[in-house]
């Protein structure tokens, strides 16, 4: 069995059956990347997808946990969730404008902007978002989950920053760039850019007041890794504000950003080479919409 890692929070990023490709093109990008295990269908799901077809592809990219998660054509990765790679050098920069441009679309042109002196947003041909730039100090975070907030969440990022960072235990906020009067349609004093850390992670927050034609969905989620039923319930208590959305783990927050609330155990329990109990464990799994783990472990032993 692989070893498990512990990172407290995940990105989780869904496609319909590009999983094992795309993590296989990002670890190839990135230096210090490995593929870690991988988990197959062990029973029908609504997707529709075979048993003992690949489920998730979990794979790290300098220092960050990715799940790549086969689960149908209902959702896919939109620029509302992007990642930014600090870079150290323009050549870099380069390098990995060029990576991600091959079939992407760029958002924003690789050009010098007000903000910093080399920087490109790009579309990749999975439809994953990257915000390359060159870092003035070197980074203490190679790669950045960058969450912005538009349409009726324009203007809440610091609301947003303020309740992530009382919701986690190990959390504090960071430097905040505001908009200032005159860069309209942004309201001035809304965010421009602002970092936070959750659980030793630093993540990134924005406002963008223009008609962007997408939201926070199911493309991209942050998986929180529980040890306990007491954490589980907490933060289910605490995150969840959509009933309708709560299903096998997952939920929305009152922003619509989509995490899944898991049982570190449930990965051992699927990565078992008793495929008949890590069969019983996902049928459990999928009846559920907050994961309990004692029934998950009873229904995992028979």
């Amino acid at each position: 069995m692989a070893t498990i890692t512990t990172h407290k929070i995940t990105n989780c990023l869904w496609f319909d059956d590009q999983g094992e490709e795309a993590a296989e093109f990002y670890t190839s990008i990135f230096e210090d990347a490995s593929i870690k295990y991988t988990t197959h269908y062990l029973t029908e799901t609504p997707s529709n997808k075979s048993v003992g077809s690949v489920l998730t592809v979990v794979f790290n990219l300098e220092g960050q946990q990715f799940i790549a998660l086969n689960g149908g054509p209902h959702f896919k990765p939109n620029p509302s969730i992007s990642f930014f790679v600090n870079c150290e050098t323009e050549a870099e920069v380069d390098y990995f404008w060029e990576k991600f441009s091959e079939r992407g679309e760029a958002l924003m042109p690789l050009d010098e902007y007000p903000f910093n002196k080399k920087y490109g947003w790009v579309q990749d041909k999975f439809g994953l978002s990257w915000q390359i730039l060159l870092a003035e100090d070197e980074p203490d975070q190679k790669i950045v989950p960058s969450l912005m907030f538009v349409g009726e969440n324009a203007g809440k990022a610091e609301e947003a920053i303020h309740f992530y960072t009382s919701v986690f235990n190990e959390a504090e906020k960071g430097e905040i760039f505001r908009y200032e009067a005159g860069q309209e349609p942004d309201k001035e004093g809304t965010v421009a850019y602002a970092d936070f850390k959750l659980e030793g992670q630093f993540l990134a927050a924005m406002d963008s007041a223009l008609n962007h034609g997408f939201n926070f969905n199911e493309g991209i989620s942050l998986v929180v890794n529980c040890e306990t039923q007491d954490e589980i319930d907490y933060y289910w208590e605490k995150l969840s504000a959509n009933p309708k959305a709560e299903q096998c783990g997952w939920l929305k927050d009152k922003y619509g950003i989509s995490w899944q609330i898991v049982p570190t155990a449930m990965d051992e329990m699927l990565q078992s080479e008793a495929t008949e109990k890590s069969e019983r464990a996902m049928e459990a799994m999928l009846q559920m919409k907050k994961l309990d783990i004692q029934k998950l472990k009873k229904a995992y032993e028979g």
